[in-house]
């Protein structure tokens, strides 16, 4: 696998220009036109926004922790493609929801805008299915080397497992064009991701969690 990264510092520069770009106001204009009714709080397109920016901020965190515990390129070239995509896409979503005037966060549990509020206890940092706890997260920071790279494959596998399954209920419930593409886009991109890593657990003789 051929990667080109130069630096995590950049790419997070880079991604800070995006999220107030073009992309946020494709959104505008899927939602704020004459015939389209703006999201509000309690709306798929809101609740998604809301959790897959939570979801895919601890992705990020768990990508700048293995960058720090391996010195291996294809896991490293692989966490920095993760925390780059993830964060302009938490990025996007934050700024979707400023623009559509609603919260960033909500009283209701997380994942009730697809009736599965009651998924997740949020025990130990869980708050969505497939999100490590605080505990995977301490193990993952103690660990170096190839249990580190076995540790970080196996929670970003069960990460993105949870996200995928995100994901498609946003393209399902979805109204707003721009949010349900950037939804199909993560279902595909993950799913590939999925492959990926499983492939990267065999060669150290491993396997996924779940």
């Amino acid at each position: 696998m051929r990667r080109r990264h130069t630096g995590w510092a950049v790419g997070a520069a880079a991604v800070l220009l995006v999220t107030g770009g073009a992309i946020a106001y494709t959104a505008v204009e899927d939602s704020g036109g004459p015939s389209t009714r703006t999201p509000d709080t309690r709306s798929a397109d809101a609740g998604f926004a809301r959790d897959m920016a939570v979801h895919h901020q601890q992705a990020v965190e768990m990508s700048y922790i293995i960058r720090d515990r391996t010195e291996n390129r294809e896991v490293r070239g692989l966490a920095y493609d993760i925390a780059q995509t993830q964060a302009n896409q938490r990025g996007m979503m934050l700024g979707w929801l400023d623009l559509w005037g609603v919260p960033k966060v909500s009283a209701e549990p997380p994942m009730s805008w697809m009736g599965m509020g009651d998924a997740a206890t949020g025990k130990d940092g869980a708050l969505m299915p497939g999100m490590a706890t605080h505990t995977d997260l301490d193990k993952l920071r103690s660990l170096s080397g190839k249990q580190a790279e076995i540790l970080y494959l196996q929670l970003m596998t069960a990460h993105h497992k949870g996200g995928v399954h995100m994901a498609e209920g946003c393209v399902a419930t979805c109204e707003v064009e721009a949010e349900k593409r950037l939804a199909q886009g993560m279902v595909e991109a993950q799913r590939s991701e999925i492959e990926l890593m499983a492939g990267m657990l065999k060669e150290r003789g491993a396997q996924p969690i779940s």
